[in-house]
């Protein structure tokens, strides 16, 4: 048996496309992502792959940039950030609920991204670690910087960038930094390649098997 993808139309903002990646198994795992276009098809790698049945849940982003970064970053909007945040922590997942009938504690549930959907996943993990027991974040942009201080309750989190990005690598490298000295469960890896390269699909298969087994 194969995985499929279904994308359906939310009601958010006019309508919003969410792509889910329902593995061929009863899902053990879930993980929530960002530029979900782009992540959700990465899905079908964890066929082979010796993972536990993921689930992945994909919010499209919008296709202007600056948009973007208003919804995935706090610093640029708060507002929109914020309006965002609960469609993305409150109405995707009761829609995935009711839809799909999955619903996992926060140990069986990441929240995913890469660059500024990287962000998107730091500041959300960090705002509910009690939904999101992990986060994976890929290149992550430096909109979104650890505060001074992290919370008491911490995601594990896997951070990766590339050493052709060195600007992305730095911003990933800060992170690592900051969780490790709040003793945070943190693993950060610098592999081949640049931003927006493949290496970004391939390591999603290895954050999925860190966080599931």
């Amino acid at each position: 048996m194969k995985g499929e993808l279904v994308t359906e139309v939310l009601a958010y903002d006019g309508g919003r496309s969410v792509t889910v990646y329902v593995p061929p198994g009863r899902p053990e795992a879930i993980a929530f992502a960002g530029d979900g276009q782009l992540i959700a098809p990465w899905g079908e790698d964890l066929e082979a792959a010796d993972v536990a049945p993921t689930m992945i849940v994909g919010t499209h982003r919008l296709d202007d940039e600056m948009s973007r970064l208003r919804e995935y970053t706090p610093v640029f909007d708060e507002a929109r950030f914020a309006e965002h945040e609960a469609f993305f922590v409150d109405d995707v997942r009761g829609w995935v609920q009711s839809r799909f009938g999955v619903a996992l504690p926060a140990e069986r549930t990441a929240v995913c991204g890469v660059s500024a959907s990287g962000e998107l996943s730091l500041a959300v993990g960090l705002r509910h670690p009690d939904i999101y027991g992990a986060v994976f974040s890929a290149s992550p942009g430096a909109g979104f910087k650890p505060p001074a201080v992290l919370p008491t309750l911490l995601p594990r989190v896997y951070l990766v960038a590339g050493t052709l990005e060195p600007f992305f690598l730095a911003n990933a490298t800060l992170w690592a930094d900051a969780l490790r000295g709040a003793r945070a469960d943190v693993v950060m890896y610098e592999r081949a390649g640049d931003h927006g390269g493949p290496f970004w699909r391939e390591e999603f298969t290895r954050m999925t098997a860190w966080a599931f087994g």
